[in-house]
């Protein structure tokens, strides 16, 4: 699967943009500021439906416009798609696949598949636990329709019962509504909890090989999933707690406080390991990520990297960029000095100044 091409109308600091890409190496490079990201996240818009930075559709209109709308044309087996986006300011999104309306954004999922690799991806072990489980549940939004399906349904059922749980203290006669909510949250939650542990797995296959390479064989990593509860003691457990709950006023049990730890030769180095080792077991986690998606889908992801190459050292630049010689990238960089010393071959190069872009030749 391959983006041949990508329109914006009004999109962030854009008004009016048609991108036409090479099926390898495309680089976008220029100053801070000026808009390399937002090409990235336009893509990932008109792939998953939602921006990586979890902005809002009315963040992403050009300021002073009413909306926005983007188009991307990708080719998938031979077969050329069109994407179109409508964002609206006060509205929902319109989306359209090949002309036809798109009622849900699960029948947009998959369609092309996307790994975003950005600097905060290279401080996800060290930040809080919601940057994990966003990694976790973005790819698996795309590779599985049903759990985009749950975890939308999870996050709709916590938030009603958590709306519950505040009204309950003004209307105790209320208390008795929570088991209709608690069977839902059991029924969702117990599904994520599943996929996500196959996840983990499945993901722990790749990782493994991958880092003793980057380390020469010096470290092994191990990642880990942390359910906050079990899938056989979820129900038990709602029930258990629901006195805490309604103390709290807050939903404190399930998927939603789940974690992933990262073991390098048995050390939890989310709490000992050193910067370095943090950011190249992230480095790890998202290169296994890309061959993930290959064997799900029997395809290559395009592979979206923002800044990242000035995040690390030569070593790991090179390594990061011959195993992606095969995939369709975009790379934005503040300069082409990272390429200079690289056998990485790079295809198409356009310089971003103040939301303009033009080709360099």
């Amino acid at each position: 699967m391959v983006i041949k091409s990508l329109e914006l109308l009004n999109y962030r600091n854009y008004k009016s943009l048609k991108l036409d890409l090479s099926e390898k190496t495309n680089i976008l490079y220029g100053d801070n500021a000026q808009g390399k990201t937002n090409v990235l996240e336009a893509v990932y818009v008109c792939a998953t439906t939602k921006s990586h930075k979890g902005s809002k559709d009315r963040e992403m209109i050009r300021f002073g416009c009413e909306d926005a709308h983007l188009r991307m044309f990708i080719e998938r087996r031979g077969a050329l798609h069109k994407i179109d986006m409508h964002l609206k300011n006060h509205k929902n999104k319109g989306v359209a696949v090949d002309g036809s309306q798109v009622k849900r954004s699960s029948e947009l999922m998959g369609l092309i598949h996307v790994v975003f690799f950005s600097p905060e991806d290279l401080a996800m072990i060290k930040n809080g636990p919601s940057y994990r489980r966003r990694f976790i549940d973005m790819e698996l939004c795309q590779l599985d329709k049903m759990y985009l399906y749950r975890i939308s349904g999870y996050n709709k059922v916590i938030a009603q019962r958590n709306n519950l749980l505040k009204q309950i203290g003004f209307q105790p006669e209320l208390k008795d509504t929570l088991d209709v909510w608690d069977v839902q949250l059991a029924d969702y939650g117990k599904r994520i909890i599943r996929a996500r542990r196959d996840f983990i797995d499945a993901l722990n296959g790749l990782t493994g090989p991958i880092h003793e390479k980057l380390t020469g064989g010096r470290e092994r990593l191990t990642v880990r999933y942390e359910p906050n509860v079990s899938e056989e003691r979820f129900e038990e457990q709602i029930f258990l707690q629901r006195d805490h709950d309604l103390m709290l006023k807050t939903t404190g049990t399930g998927p939603h406080r789940d974690d992933i730890s990262f073991y390098i030769n048995d050390v939890d180095i989310r709490k000992y390991g050193s910067q370095g080792q943090q950011r190249t077991a992230a480095l790890s986690l998202k290169l296994a990520e890309i061959d993930l998606v290959r064997k799900a889908v029997n395809d290559t992801p395009v592979l979206l990297l923002d800044d990242v190459l000035s995040e690390l050292d030569s070593f790991r630049q090179n390594y990061l960029l011959e195993s992606i010689n095969d995939t369709q990238t975009i790379i934005t960089c503040t300069g082409l000095d990272d390429f200079i010393n690289s056998r990485f071959d790079i295809d198409r190069i356009f310089k971003v100044v103040n939301g303009e872009i033009e080709e360099s030749h």
